[in-house]
């Protein structure tokens, strides 16, 4: 569990790098400015989750089961929220959108609160 937090986070920086860089260079001619606004949100967050999740797979063992849910957590929110962005995005400026895509990034920004959560939780845990 903690080579996949260290994998997933290195993979979700290195894309979020690429996909900053072609939302700045390639889709910027492609976008309005609200739809280019909504894509650099989506590598904004997948850039900080997959800090955190660097951050948790050097950090922790892994070796309670809610830190092991924290790592899915992370992973599979900024999955959902990030691509499901870039997909509606994308989808949106060829004149397509992808409707059926809009509720799932609110349910992975809800992965995102509830692996927060879980980190929280392993700092107070022993204080109560």
């Amino acid at each position: 569990m903690v080579l996949l937090a260290q994998i997933v986070g290195a993979l979700y920086g290195l894309l979020a790098v690429i996909f900053g860089a072609f939302g700045a260079h390639a889709l910027k001619k492609l976008l309005s400015e609200e739809q280019l606004k909504s894509f650099e949100t989506g590598v904004k967050y997948q850039m900080y989750h997959a800090i955190i999740l660097l951050l948790i797979g050097f950090n922790f063992n892994m070796d309670v089961a809610f830190q092991q849910y924290m790592v899915y957590c992370f992973a599979i929110g900024t999955f959902l929220f990030s691509f499901s962005i870039y997909a509606l995005v994308i989808s949106s400026a060829k004149g397509k959108k992808l409707r059926f895509l809009g509720p799932i990034t609110p349910l992975g920004g809800l992965l995102l609160v509830c692996g927060w959560g879980l980190l929280l939780y392993s700092f107070v845990r022993n204080l109560v």
